[in-house]
């Protein structure tokens, strides 16, 4: 049985990309208001974006490189916090973090994410590791609630399941306002936020263009362009690089959950 994915994910893909990714994730409405709404205060990123940084990574990296000992522990954290995180009778809809349904949206984006970074720094991905990785990466979804067979059953019906949902895609004002100041990094220290401008264009440049649309973020050829050029040249550095260093922080985080739980620390 595999025990890590079929390809090498950049860390710094992640960290380059995850702003994009949450902001298609939260487009689920059930989802995004699952979160503004969360009063789980340890959890809320604009509280604590640090932690909320490490705690998501840390999910990333267990899933994907995680054992079953890891991943059982982290199921039980994150389950710990997802009790609290349901709709009540002032939500203008109603969710549930235990719904499946919501969770296989958040797992499809998390693979949706894989890819894209993956192709967008190195090129396409060839069509055997393709497929391993889809399968592999079944467990964005199973490290929590999603049952196996919920998964679809390859990337075809993966791309027919992505499209429908994407095409019923609807941001809110409230959802759109928090994702906003995601997308410029404002909620981080000041010393890590760097250019509000580049963080919104390469978040941008991330976002499927039915997400761009529903945010108000345009986008030209020639920052297509740009931000192509960009990617590559990361992408050159990123392969001249030892593995250890490519897959940093998602390696780091799951050597300090390990260590968390060695120690019976909190793990999220």
């Amino acid at each position: 049985m595999r025990t890590e994915p079929p390809i090498v994910l950049d860390g710094v893909g992640g960290f380059l990309a995850g702003p994009a990714n949450v902001i298609m994730q939260l487009a689920l409405a059930p989802v995004g208001y699952g979160v503004i709404e969360s009063k789980v205060e340890t959890g809320q990123v604009t509280r604590h974006p640090i932690k909320r940084f490490r705690t998501t990574f840390t999910y990333i990296s267990v899933a994907m490189w995680g054992n079953e000992q890891d991943r059982a522990r982290y199921r039980e954290a994150v389950n710990g916090s997802h009790r609290l995180v349901r709709s009540d009778a002032t939500s203008p809809v109603k969710y549930n973090a235990f719904d499946p349904q919501l969770q296989l949206w958040v797992a499809a984006c998390l693979y949706y994410g894989t890819v894209d970074v993956a192709e967008k720094l190195h090129g396409p991905i060839a069509e055997e590791q393709a497929d391993e990785l889809y399968e592999y990466a079944a467990r964005y979804g199973t490290t929590l609630q999603v049952p196996q067979d919920m998964w679809p059953a390859d990337r075809a019906a993966f791309a027919k399941y992505w499209d429908e949902v994407v095409a019923d895609i609807t941001i809110d004002e409230p959802v759109r306002e928090y994702l906003r100041m995601l997308t410029t990094r404002e909620n981080m220290p000041l010393p890590l936020r760097g250019s509000t401008r580049f963080n919104q264009w390469i978040t941008t440049g991330f976002l499927p263009p039915r997400f761009r649309e529903q945010m108000g973020f345009g986008w030209t050829a020639a920052d297509e362009a740009r931000f192509d050029r960009v990617m590559r040249r990361i992408g050159a550095v990123q392969r001249r690089l030892p593995g250890v260093l490519r897959r940093f922080p998602f390696n780091w985080f799951l050597w300090d959950l390990r260590l968390r739980i060695r120690f019976d620390r909190r793990l999220v």
